[in-house]
């Protein structure tokens, strides 16, 4: 038999791949990463390359498929309780970085010049359902 891989998803940085690498790895699934090493040398080609690749074998990627599905892709709170929007209550609510006041404006023109992450952004929620972004406190 052939063992051939499949890609079940695809992501932006290495880091996220690793987490839901470990993920699958804890049920006993087989997965192999591509083109991780290149966009850890050089973030910026991600887009350009497809982001990493998470691979798994194909006769175990319809279970995979099931368990990546079974990940929440909304956020929680330190208690593993799910975010409730003020506006609508709906729990489809998304944690995001925004630069909208001149801190986080000039530690991303900073970073961007010096060849740097920026290290300073503001992350704020927003709901999915009716796009009203908050704070937690």
């Amino acid at each position: 038999m052939s063992q051939t891989f499949k890609t079940i998803a695809k992501f932006q940085y290495t880091a996220e791949a690793q987490i839901i690498k470990g993920r699958l790895e804890s049920e006993g699934i087989e997965v192999f990463l591509s083109d991780n090493i290149t966009i850890d040398t050089d973030p910026l080609v991600s887009n350009a390359i497809g982001g990493v690749k998470l691979k798994v074998l194909s006769t175990d990627a319809m279970q995979a498929q099931h368990i990546l599905e079974s990940i929440s892709k909304y956020s929680i709170d330190d208690e593993g309780k799910a975010i409730h929007c003020p506006n609508c209550n709906s729990t489809k609510v998304a944690m995001f970085s925004t630069i909208k006041d001149f801190k986080s404006f000039f530690a991303f023109i900073f970073g961007f010049i010096s060849g740097t992450l920026p290290f300073y952004s503001k992350d704020k929620y927003r709901c999915a359902n009716c796009n009203t972004e908050f704070d937690i406190k």
